[in-house]
């Protein structure tokens, strides 16, 4: 499970994006990059998160460890700007903690992947195809390299399908189906390579790994769909993500 840890400082926000994460220490004496809950997103982007991050522990991706930061009131009290402080108090409650990697530097070029070489590349690409991650692209990549290691990080908008959710839960057979593009991708020159890992991924995602990810999201990230309770809100995703996997509809045509 998640660990728990209760926000004990807001030290500096990070503008990157539209979301306004910031850098938050905790009582556990880490350091936490912020997603916050009142952000624009809402917490659908926190569960994206969460999900996409359980699915990369089963890949074998490295990406940073995760925590649920519990945000008092009194930390927007101490707080002088103002858009940030509106954004501490929409955001009371629980939100989400990614390690800080201090030191970590963006991706530039296939030569930072070190001796995982392309093999890392083409298991990210498979990943970002099956949770239609839309945001790796060299504009963003959204990858850093840290102790000479490539680490992926930013999940939030993937799994693109709850969104749908405001009016109560969708039918996953879409999703199933949905092509994903790789025009736009930092590895998609390695879509014809696909197939070398497409059977030996899918295995890992196989038995109960799904249901293993899902049960990580907090109950408090599952609410607002209407008529639904959080552990119907759970299944949806596991029944989304197990759809997924059955189907090869998805993968680029040169993949096939």
């Amino acid at each position: 499970m998640i660990p728990q840890v209760r926000v004990t400082r807001y030290v500096t926000p990070l503008r990157e994006g539209g979301s306004l994460p910031g850098i938050v220490e905790g009582d556990d004496l880490g350091t936490w990059v912020c997603k916050f809950r009142g952000a624009g997103q809402g917490i659908r982007v926190l569960a994206a998160e969460v999900l996409v991050t359980g699915l990369c522990r089963h890949l074998e991706l490295p990406t940073p460890e995760l925590a649920v930061l519990d945000l008092d009131p009194e930390i927007a009290r101490y707080e002088a700007d103002e858009e940030v402080q509106d954004l501490l108090t929409a955001s009371v409650g629980l939100n989400l903690g990614i390690d800080f990697l201090p030191g970590a530097f963006g991706f530039d070029g296939r030569e930072a992947l070190g001796p995982e070489g392309e093999e890392l590349a083409l298991r990210t690409l498979w990943l970002d195809a099956f949770i239609a991650n839309v945001d790796r692209s060299w504009r963003n990549p959204n990858l850093l390299v840290w102790h000479g290691r490539l680490w992926l990080i930013d999940h939030g908008a993937s799994l693109y399908f709850h969104h749908a959710w405001a009016g109560g839960l969708t039918d996953p057979a879409r999703f199933a189906r949905q092509p994903w593009s790789a025009d736009d991708h930092v590895f998609g020159d390695l879509v014809p390579r696909l197939g070398e890992v497409d059977a030996a991924l899918r295995d890992r995602l196989r038995g109960a790994a799904i249901e293993q990810v899902v049960a990580d999201v907090p109950d408090d990230w599952l609410a607002g769909v209407p008529d639904t309770e959080p552990e119907q809100v759970r299944e949806a995703y596991a029944a989304f993500l197990r759809a997924r996997l059955d189907s090869s509809d998805w993968l680029p045509e040169a993949a096939r």
